[in-house]
C-alpha cells in the first residue's frame, strides 16, 4: 500500500510538473506573438532578423526586409467597425504568409503595419518581385462577413549589408522607405536610398 502510495505521489508530481512547463512553453510562445494574427511579434522578428544576418555573414548573402502599411486603413475601422478591421488584418496576414517561402518570415508590428524577412536573398530584385507579388495578392477583394474589401499596400524595402550592417540600421531603413512609398502615391514599394530622411517618419501618412 505505501508503495502504491508512491507511485501515485511520483505519478501526479510528474504531471504537475508537464503542466508547468507546458503553461511556460504556452506563455513563451504568446509572448512572442501578435495575440490577434498569430504572426511573430516584433520581438520574434527582431531575433530572427539577427539570426537570418548572421547566416548571410558567413554564406555572403543578402537579407531582405520589407515594411509595409495598409493605405487608408483607418477609414475601415471607422466606417466598418474594430471587428471589421481586426478580421480584415487576419485576412492580409494569411495572404502574406501565402506569398513568401516557409523560410521567410511576415511579423505584425502592431496597427495595420506588417513586416516581412526575406532571408538569404542574392539580389535586391528578389525582394522587388515578392513585393510586386505582394501587391497584387493583397489588391483581391477581402469578403468580411458582407463586406467585399479592397485594399492596397505601402512597401519599404531594406537590404542587409547594402542599405544597412545591424538589425536595427536595417529595420529604420525599411520604415524609412515605406512612408516615402506613401508619399509617392501608396499602393507602391520604394527601395530605400541614402537620400532619403529617416526624419519624415515622424510625421506620419494614413
Amino acid at each position: 500500500e505505501a508503495n502504491e502510495h508512491l507511485v501515485v505521489a511520483a505519478v501526479h508530481a510528474q504531471t504537475l510538473t508537464e503542466v508547468a512547463e507546458n503553461t511556460a512553453l504556452q506563455m513563451s510562445v504568446k509572448a512572442e506573438r501578435d495575440f490577434l494574427t498569430g504572426l511573430p511579434n516584433r520581438a520574434l522578428l527582431t531575433d530572427r532578423l539577427a539570426q537570418s544576418i548572421a547566416l548571410a555573414q558567413r554564406h555572403r548573402k543578402k537579407v531582405a526586409l520589407m515594411y509595409l502599411d495598409l493605405d487608408q486603413f483607418k477609414n475601415i475601422n471607422d466606417s466598418l467597425g474594430h471587428s471589421v478591421g481586426d478580421q480584415l488584418l487576419q485576412s492580409v496576414a494569411r495572404r502574406l504568409e501565402s506569398c513568401v517561402r516557409h523560410s521567410d518570415t511576415v511579423s505584425r508590428q502592431g496597427g495595420d503595419e506588417f513586416v516581412v524577412l526575406l532571408s538569404e536573398v542574392t539580389a535586391a530584385q528578389d525582394a522587388v518581385l515578392t513585393a510586386e507579388k505582394v501587391i497584387k495578392a493583397i489588391a483581391e477583394p477581402h469578403l468580411i462577413g458582407e463586406h467585399r474589401l479592397n485594399v492596397a499596400l505601402s512597401i519599404g524595402i531594406s537590404l542587409y549589408p547594402d542599405d544597412g550592417e545591424d538589425v536595427e540600421a536595417v529595420l529604420t531603413n525599411a520604415d524609412t522607405a515605406m512612408y516615402y512609398a506613401k508619399r509617392s502615391g501608396r499602393n507602391n514599394y520604394q527601395r530605400f536610398t541614402p537620400e532619403m530622411d529617416p526624419g519624415l517618419n515622424r510625421a506620419r501618412v494614413p
